[in-house]
């Protein structure tokens, strides 16, 4: 009888481990800004995005250059300075399309130079009416970005800090007609039991 007993309760603890090993794969808010953890997450990048594109455009200095015309920009990719793996290209991509929807500014695309020189070589051979090199527009703005990171612990707290940072340069005198940046600072207490 005790040896039965002791195979149901054996038989209901790995039925109630199997229970729990169960998996749950669920959609998400893509708009949530819950943070998860103190890396850079995609509520920072979205928060990042909309706060320095809307900077720019609301600028006097982007007024004064786009008042009368669609001056030619292109979109530096964004330069990691942070401790994380970050995606750096999703950033650029999101900068990028919030200002194309602008329609403020005409663009070149730096991201897609090796198609664009494959493309164009092959139309010189392939096709009646190539587009010739040198005929493509030339940039007259760029815009650089930059994401840094200085992070900190003491016993059970973590901090992290981040800056973003962007610039507007005119490409032909050099100067910078715009730059802002954006700060985002995230902490973690460890709890004192566990992890």
């Amino acid at each position: 009888m005790k040896s039965s007993l002791k195979w149901m309760a054996l038989a209901a603890s790995l039925v109630w481990l199997a229970a729990g090993c169960t998996t749950t794969v669920r959609y998400g808010d893509a708009t949530s800004s819950k943070p998860l953890s103190t890396d850079f997450g995609s509520a920072d990048l979205q928060q990042i995005v909309a706060k320095m594109v809307d900077s720019m455009l609301s600028s006097d200095a982007t007024a004064e250059i786009t008042a009368t015309r669609r001056p030619v920009l292109i979109v530096d990719s964004v330069k990691n300075k942070t401790m994380q793996h970050i995606d750096t290209e999703s950033i650029t991509d999101s900068i990028r399309t919030r200002l194309i929807r602008s329609r403020k500014f005409s663009f070149q695309d730096r991201t897609t130079e090796k198609a664009l020189t494959e493309e164009l070589a092959y139309q010189q051979v392939a096709s009646e009416k190539p587009v010739a090199y040198g005929q493509q527009t030339a940039a007259e703005y760029m815009l650089t970005s930059n994401l840094s990171e200085i992070e900190q612990s003491a016993g059970r707290v973590k901090d992290v800090y981040y800056k973003f940072t962007m610039s507007l340069r005119n490409l032909k005198t050099g100067e910078l007609e715009w730059a802002d940046e954006q700060e985002i600072r995230k902490e973690k207490i460890r709890s004192v039991f566990g992890g």
